[in-house]
């Protein structure tokens, strides 16, 4: 069995939680508790091209707002 995650043929989506964290996320896997679509159906390439222009601050976003940026 392979990974979907790594299959560039399926569609995906990017995910986000309260924290400001992104995900990757096959678009046939129920998006999990806690998190919520932002982006796609999509290719793969698109999905992890749209993390890598918005999520350039990888520290949850309590840990951002508790230092004052």
């Amino acid at each position: 069995m392979t990974n979907p995650f790594e299959n560039n043929e399926l569609s995906f989506v990017v995910l986000v939680n309260e924290e400001n964290q992104h995900s990757l996320w096959p678009e046939f896997i129920e998006c999990p508790k806690g998190w919520r679509q932002i982006l796609g159906p999509n290719t793969r390439q698109a999905c992890l091209d749209y993390i890598n222009d918005n999520w350039k601050d990888m520290r949850p976003a309590s840990l951002i707002e508790s230092m004052g940026r």
